[in-house]
């Protein structure tokens, strides 16, 4: 009996995401199973799926640029003719986007793609590790495209293709992944052993811990609930997790530096970058990260782009490691520090650097949405989260996708951090306390006397600044649509998903646009 190849690695490249597919009858030939399994390694397809990880977390334009543009830690500004690219860094941080916005679109396409490249595995035969690993990063699509959007199109392995997926809603999609990922734990490796860039038991029950802390913000944006039972889950998953041996690193920017793949003692799931990995992968890689707030004229030369604003940058005690300062071979090789990039900058002498125009290449608090003036090249806080690879490549990795950074999805000081929220919702205020306390002793910070939502949601942007988290964070604690810097309160409440891109809506009659759209 012959199948159309719709079933095939193929079809996975045709086919752009799950709401744009368009692959015609005649698509290809017509091949045997017998065929198609003699030509296509189920090794092969798992990597696939792995690999498309980078375009939609990795690539600054896509679910980081949705998750973290749109807060109170980050500002793309215009700085004359760099960085407008037609207002949709603005348009982020303002709120002001529409269904037609690029990087919403591309977002959503990546992690439809991503969502269908992980599913493709299920249709040939894998081990029960590989299907494990497989649903693992299905599940990690569906949980970014719930959290950006609140419905999520879906197909099972042999749905055809011709056919428009099927779409879920929030409790559709919340009930199918937390059953997917408790099906899955015993299937996957669990020990300190496995590489943090491969799916493993600790990861699942991490992305399991998410869902149940945010399950109430995704079933009702406005006013989220907290079930004390899921709250309960977060906490006893934390201490599985815990119990695996994870601990809090004692240096911040291990977890992020080029080599945090031996020295980090905290990730818990990451995407491993390197030559021959993140550069045959579609996307930026996490060198991104350091070029795209660098000036020109500091080593590596960045593209001058992206800042903090100076509230946040406030929030932090002089003490507190996490605000950053010299790192080893980083600061010996060009003089950058890592952290927040505040002041006058200096090459690796010691020499003053100046911008392009002559100006002291001293950062500012003072930072705008369009710069026009002579001192545009300066203004705005930068953030090195991610200390530039000056030893890949023979050093030429700082300038590339072959940086060997791997790129940080979960952390171990998350854990903690989600474990300390769920017991302050379920009024265990004292042992939050102690954990977050704990965390701050490691990064130099003081001890805080009391702990409130509001003083752990500082903590939290604090501890996971630029990851990612900020958007989700500031929509379970209802905080998602105040003013803040360059940003006035939002005037209507469906800000808290973004638009279904006009074109999904065109190739998917399940989706429907999200409310006020």
């Amino acid at each position: 009996m012959t199948k159309k190849i719709f079933r095939t690695a193929l079809a996975a490249s045709i086919c752009l995401g799950l709401a744009s597919c368009s692959l015609k009858e005649d698509l290809g030939s017509t091949i045997t199973k017998s065929q198609a399994d003699s030509v296509i390694t189920v090794a092969s397809l798992l990597k696939s799926a792995y690999d498309n990880l980078q375009m939609p977390y990795q690539d600054f334009s896509n679910s980081w640029g949705m998750s973290e543009m749109s807060t109170d830690e980050a500002v793309g500004p215009t700085r004359a003719g760099d960085w407008d690219d037609n207002g949709v860094w603005r348009q982020l941080h303002q709120h002001t986007w529409t269904a037609d916005h690029a990087h919403i679109l591309g977002t959503f396409n990546s992690l439809l793609q991503l969502q269908f490249a992980a599913t493709n595995v299920l249709n040939f035969r894998p081990s029960a590790q590989q299907a494990a690993e497989a649903r693992f990063l299905r599940a990690l699509s569906m949980y970014t495209t719930l959290d950006l959007w609140g419905q999520v199109p879906f197909r099972q392995p042999g749905d055809n293709l011709l056919e428009a997926p099927k779409v879920l809603k929030p409790q559709e999609a919340i009930d199918f992944m937390v059953a997917e990922l408790k099906a899955i734990i015993p299937d996957l490796p669990g020990t300190l052993a496995t590489p943090a860039y491969q799916a493993n038991q600790s990861a699942a029950k991490f992305l399991l811990m998410k869902i149940y802390l945010n399950k109430g913000a995704f079933l009702n944006r406005q006013t989220p609930t907290f079930d004390a039972g899921d709250m309960q889950s977060v906490i006893s998953y934390a201490d599985e997790i815990t119990g695996v041996g994870f601990s809090l690193a004692t240096n911040y920017f291990d977890n992020f530096a080029y080599n945090n793949d031996v020295i980090s003692t905290e990730n818990i799931f990451t995407q491993q970058n390197g030559p021959g990995l993140s550069t045959v992968r579609s996307g930026n890689s996490a060198y991104a990260r350091w070029k795209f707030t660098l000036h020109y004229n500091q080593d590596p030369s960045g593209w001058n782009g992206f800042a903090t604003l100076s509230n946040f940058y406030d929030s932090f005690e002089a003490a507190d490691s996490r605000r950053g300062g010299p790192y080893n071979i980083v600061t010996a090789a060009s003089g950058l520090n890592v952290g927040f990039l505040f002041g006058q900058q200096y090459d690796k002498n010691g020499v003053a650097l100046k911008d392009r125009k002559g100006n002291m290449l001293s950062f500012t608090k003072e930072v705008a949405l369009k710069e026009t003036g002579n001192n545009l090249e300066v203004t705005g806080i930068r953030v090195l989260k991610y200390p530039p690879d000056f030893v890949t490549s023979g050093g030429k990795a700082k300038d590339g996708n072959d940086a060997s950074n791997d790129y940080v999805f979960f952390r171990y000081a998350d854990v903690l951090l989600m474990k300390a929220e769920a017991q302050l919702r379920t009024g265990q205020s004292g042992p939050a306390l102690i954990l977050v306390n704990t965390l701050r002793a490691k990064r130099g910070a003081s001890p805080l006397t009391t702990l409130d939502l509001t003083a752990l949601l500082a903590e939290r942007g604090r501890e996971l600044y630029w990851e990612g988290w900020r958007r989700q964070d500031l929509i379970r604690f209802g905080k998602f649509l105040d003013a803040w810097q360059l940003k006035d309160a939002d005037g209507a409440p469906k800000n808290l998903l973004f638009p279904i891109p006009t074109s999904g809506l065109a190739v998917n009659k399940n989706l429907t646009q999200n409310t006020g759209y």
